[in-house]
């Protein structure tokens, strides 16, 4: 595996920037290849009707996964189920609290949630991400939701593996080697979500040992291909990182902050990898509503994929 250095991914960082593409106040990003054209392409993709989610079940306690799990609690419970001062109405009542990023709970990232030297997508400063939420880039960008075509690639099942392992990444060659065993070709406003095999793995190891993750080799592919938004069963990056200064997290930070791609981390693809095989097909129609949250840097979510 070749590391790359600060150099190449400075300089892949300048040119992959979609900063203006789309005007000077654009805050959708990638999110522009998705057009009104591919949303009726893609509800044409139905055929059984089946539907299947594509998120964790919210977790509320802490693993080495999820160090900061989701509190849940009760304002009202069936033993105060009257306790609201009107005469007959009994119900039940909940209050939900989280950190949204991280490395379990399925989520959204807005083009917020990334900055490069002090700036994030469109060249807008870090100074307009304050304590109360963010003044630009937000999950507001998805208020109508995202809709279109899904497309899965598994490379792991590609090759007849189970997961990629620790160090392993994925490459443009494992890409594309999904895509022909696949059948399918990655096409321009697609939601792209990219399997190694998370939960195989979890499985075979007793628990979590890290992640693997596209090579930074992927994102030229991606903005090529004109991909809309991008998924993982991790969070696209690998963990333990490929070591290069400066560039952590290659595809949050070049992926969202220059390419404007919105991120959806931690979803569930086994399910839905063992679906599509079944099928005989890797493509779907990709349904997904984020909460409207106008300061937020990203959200819970539950992905679906309509068969």
């Amino acid at each position: 595996m070749t590391v790359p250095t600060t150099a190449d991914l400075d300089k892949m960082f300048e040119a992959l920037k979609n900063w203006g593409r789309w005007g000077p106040d654009d805050q959708r990003g990638a999110l522009n290849h998705l057009t009104d054209e591919r949303r009726r392409e893609a509800a044409a993709l139905v055929r059984s009707g089946e539907a299947v989610s594509l998120a964790h079940d919210l977790g509320t306690e802490p693993s080495a996964e999820n160090p900061r799990p989701a509190e849940h609690h009760m304002l009202a419970a069936g033993d105060a189920r009257d306790a609201n001062g009107i005469a007959g109405y009994e119900a039940a009542r909940d209050h939900l609290a989280l950190d949204v990023h991280g490395l379990y709970t399925t989520h959204v990232d807005a083009l917020s949630h990334m900055f490069v030297r002090g700036q994030m997508y469109g060249g807008r400063p870090a100074s307009e991400v304050r304590s109360d939420g963010a003044r630009a880039n937000t999950v507001m960008a998805m208020a109508s939701g995202v809709v279109g075509r899904g497309v899965l690639l598994d490379p792991a099942r590609a090759t007849g593996r189970e997961f990629f392992d620790a160090g392993e990444v994925v490459t443009v060659a494992d890409l594309e080697a999904a895509e022909r065993a696949e059948a399918v070709e990655v096409r321009g406003g697609d939601v792209l979500l990219v399997s190694w095999g998370r939960e195989a793995r979890r499985r075979a190891r007793n628990g979590f040992d890290g992640f693997s993750g596209l090579h930074p080799e992927c994102l030229p592919w991606l903005h090529e291909r004109e991909v809309a938004v991008l998924g993982s069963d991790g969070i696209s990056d690998p963990m333990p990182f490929l070591g290069t200064p400066g560039w952590p997290f290659p595809v949050h930070q070049i992926g969202i902050t220059a390419i404007g791609l919105h991120l959806i981390d931690n979803v569930a693809l086994a399910g839905l990898s063992e679906r599509c095989a079944d099928e005989g097909r890797w493509e779907f129609l990709f349904c997904m509503a984020p909460l409207r949250i106008p300061k937020g840097t990203g959200c819970p979510v539950n992905p679906v994929a309509v068969l």
